[in-house]
């Protein structure tokens, strides 16, 4: 049984090159066979894409250790050019 969307948004940021940036989802969500409510599918930009959670690189160094923010925290989550390896 699938359920309305949720729209989420998150802030991402490269732990390589220190590039940051936001995105927002559309979540698609279904019931387990336990009743239980699990992510099915993530849509942005009309398009079925990989969890943004899991599946995630820096579109600047390909880097693929991304932390993951609440939504807005782009700006204070840049790291000092002192934090970057």
């Amino acid at each position: 049984m699938r359920t309305e969307p949720i729209h989420e948004a998150y802030s991402f940021v490269c732990l390589r090159c220190g590039h940051a940036w936001e995105g927002t989802y559309e979540i698609r969500h279904c019931r387990d066979g336990s009743g239980r409510l699990r992510a099915d599918y993530y849509v942005r930009g009309g398009m079925k894409v990989p969890s943004p959670l899991t599946d995630n690189a820096c579109r600047v160094c390909a880097g693929r250790r991304i932390r993951i923010l609440r939504q807005g925290r782009v700006d204070s989550a840049r790291p000092t050019p002192t934090q970057l390896p």
